[in-house]
């Protein structure tokens, strides 16, 4: 067990507490047990209950040499540890002792007003470049020393904080904290590498909250996280966490980051590269594994509708490199698929939007997708693609297959085949009118399905 230290601000000088915290496999320091805020937060009287006698010359001065070469226990502040306390720097004649014995009855009000400190520490002790101060309305502050590099990685609200104010040693105040615990916590986990792990152990109600403070940093790897533990929870109900989790906000905001920084990479004058597509990743990352839980709980109808709408990122797709740009194709290649088998059942506008903008990039990245993905199903993926064409009306079939056909003659087998499709909406187009009307078709027999045995 590592410690942290505990600061409170009393009337004269500060006093430290030691409060036990668990270091994770990862070597960061997690935020103490809940009992700490909760205890910080209750006014606490210096005082105790029972009278003790006054100190004497002798009393105060041992008093004033323990305090410094001993630790004192958090839990117990006695008597004359605050007597002393109090007149540190302050000649300790008799009278002056008596003098304070009044001031230890003052009305509890003004002892109650005090305000409450606490610091923590993440990381290795000594190493942080950042301070992040949380502030709540009734005077309990916390100060987190954090580092910068971690904060920016996963926040995009600190992120545009720091880019504001850029001084030597940084302070980021965030004012009206209601759930400062939870604050610091959420802060703690972006020091860890597997989020799932840890929020596995905690309570529904405790992942509720977390992934509300998650939300307003902007920390979207820990959002989604949430989002795989509620879909696996046992006993969450879908009163209790749909309203909170399966809305569009989280969406919207993964694809407001993508189109920020897909602009960002497109521009002719760009340098800095590393940081941008790594980060790019990450949320195409997020984007695929919520869609893959809203397909899950039949729920991505508008996600669909949104990733239709997304116009200017599809027009921006082919200026960036194919590494960093394939990992959009894979939110595409999910939609097809869940198309195809069912899953989604978005209104024939939004798949029609949906071929019509996203087929032609994912046609570009076809090649890379099958060498560069591990779960890419080739089969899977252009049978979801055909399935989800054939269910569009054949004049709108007619130009997204002639479209695909002249990128087919070009890549070949780095181009879905989407023979199938083409075949059914040939056969639709052209030998069937004809067999209704009882004419002869000279494409009768080529065209005409055989089912055989492989």
């Amino acid at each position: 067990m590592a410690k942290i230290r505990l600061t409170k601000v009393e009337q004269g000088q500060t006093k430290i507490r030691n409060v036990p915290i668990a270091v994770t496999p990862e070597d960061f320091w997690c935020c103490p047990s809940p009992n700490v805020f909760q205890k910080s937060l209750k006014t606490q009287n210096p005082l105790n209950k029972s009278k003790s006698p006054i100190p004497t010359t002798q009393t105060l001065a041992h008093k004033k040499h323990t305090s410094v070469t001993e630790k004192r226990p958090a839990s117990v502040v006695p008597k004359s540890s605050a007597v002393s306390d109090e007149k540190r720097g302050v000649s300790s004649d008799i009278p002056a002792v008596n003098a304070s014995v009044p001031a230890e009855r003052m009305p509890r009000s003004k002892t109650e007003n005090v305000p409450k400190k606490v610091s923590i520490e993440f990381g290795e002790p000594g190493t942080s470049d950042l301070r992040v101060i949380l502030l709540r309305k009734q005077g309990f502050t916390v100060k987190l020393n954090v580092h910068k590099s971690i904060l920016v990685e996963n926040s995009s609200f600190f992120y545009n904080k720091i880019s504001e104010q850029q001084p030597v040693f940084p302070c980021i105040e965030i004012d009206d904290c209601e759930d400062v615990e939870i604050y610091v916590e959420t802060i703690g986990l972006m020091y860890c590498k597997e989020l799932k792990q840890r929020l596995i152990k905690q309570s529904v109600s405790r992942v509720l909250r977390i992934i509300k403070v998650a939300e307003q940093l902007g920390f979207k790897s820990c959002m989604l996280s949430c989002l795989v533990f509620g879909s696996s929870a046992v006993g969450w109900g879908r009163r209790k966490g749909e309203s909170c989790f399966f809305s569009p906000v989280a969406a919207e905001s993964c694809l407001d980051s993508i189109l920020i920084l897909f602009k960002q990479a497109a521009e002719p004058e760009f340098s800095n590269k590393e940081p941008v597509m790594k980060q790019m990743v990450l949320e195409a990352d997020n984007l695929s594994w919520m869609l893959e839980i809203l397909t899950d709980r039949q729920a991505a109808d508008e996600f669909a509708v949104m990733w239709g709408s997304q116009q200017e990122l599809a027009s921006l797709h082919t200026k960036l490199p194919i590494v960093s740009r394939h990992h959009v194709s894979c939110i595409t290649v999910r939609l097809f698929v869940g198309i195809g088998r069912g899953e989604l059942l978005p209104s024939k506008d939004t798949r029609n939007l949906l071929l019509q903008m996203w087929l032609q990039p994912l046609i570009n990245d076809y090649s890379w997708l099958q060498h560069g993905c591990r779960s890419f199903d080739r089969k899977v993926v252009e049978e979801g693609i055909g399935r989800t064409i054939l269910t569009l009306p054949l004049e709108e079939q007619q130009s997204i297959l002639l479209s695909w056909l002249g990128s087919f003659l070009q890549a070949g087998d780095n181009c879905p085949n989407l023979q199938r499709a083409f075949e059914v909406w040939w056969r639709l187009t052209f030998v069937r009118p004809y067999a209704e009307s009882g004419n002869s078709c000279p494409l009768d027999h080529v065209m005409t399905p055989k089912v055989t045995k492989q």
